[in-house]
């Protein structure tokens, strides 16, 4: 057997076993919707764990962290790379319970949505402008008082390692009125697990936090700091000598 052939047959095991793990879980854990929310991130703790030993273990899919000395502390906006669904998942775990800036329409997703709106993530109308604005920063002035982080994709979409697409200006607008530090992060989490790919690949994904950009800069100023923060630690952590 090829080892490319082996490959698709692990992909394929653990896309079954993950599809099954994930419709279990958010079918079992529909009464824990009428309870506080506590249970339901317990739940989805519980969840993410069981996909990270499906991963190691059918997969053969790791990671390691880099830059720990700069995990955020306290009040932060942590600005992330998007290159695919893993991210998601280990940010919920890493950073405990943070609050995910999403497009509208995942909380449309039935069942899904639900467990989204329950835990409390920030939902953005991206066609709704000014108001949508002012309801995000206010939604992320209340998670900040409740101790959580705030988590955003600042190029709003998963995108393909060697790619590249626009800073959305949601993340400066945050910075400068929340005026907390926002700390980078890089990853290169695409090799290995693809957006919308059937394959993943065994290894050992690389998440690496940056400095943090301190609050009080001008806006341009810094949006060209965070796009070639994340940028240059993103082409290092993906090129093939890595």
């Amino acid at each position: 057997m090829t080892r490319q052939t082996m490959t698709r047959l692990r992909a394929l095991l653990f896309n079954v076993t993950y599809l099954t793990w994930t419709t279990v879980m958010h079918l079992v854990c529909l009464p824990l919707l009428l309870g506080p929310r506590p249970w339901v991130l317990a739940a989805g703790r519980l969840w993410i764990r069981g996909n990270f030993w499906l991963l190691r273990v059918l997969v053969g899919l790791r990671y390691r962290v880099l830059g720990a000395e700069h995990y955020p502390t306290g009040p932060a906006i942590v600005a992330v790379k998007h290159q695919s669904a893993w991210e998601t998942l280990y940010l919920s775990l890493a950073l405990h319970h943070p609050a995910f800036i999403l497009k509208r329409e995942l909380i449309w997703i039935p069942v899904f949505g639900w467990y989204l709106r329950k835990v409390g993530m920030i939902a953005v109308d991206r066609s709704g402008k000014a108001a949508a604005l002012k309801q995000m920063v206010r939604q992320a002035q209340e998670a900040f008082a409740a101790g959580r982080s705030l988590v955003i994709f600042p190029e709003g979409t998963r995108v393909a390692p060697g790619q590249r697409k626009p800073y959305q200006p949601g993340i400066a607008a945050l910075y400068t009125q929340l005026k907390v530090p926002v700390v980078p992060v890089a990853l290169n989490s695409g090799l290995f697990w693809g957006r919308k790919a059937f394959l993943k690949r065994a290894g050992t994904i690389t998440v690496e936090y940056l400095p943090a950009i301190p609050p009080g800069l001008d806006r341009k100023t810094f949006m060209r700091e965070l796009e070639s923060r994340i940028e240059d630690a993103t082409n290092r952590l993906v090129a093939p000598s890595n």
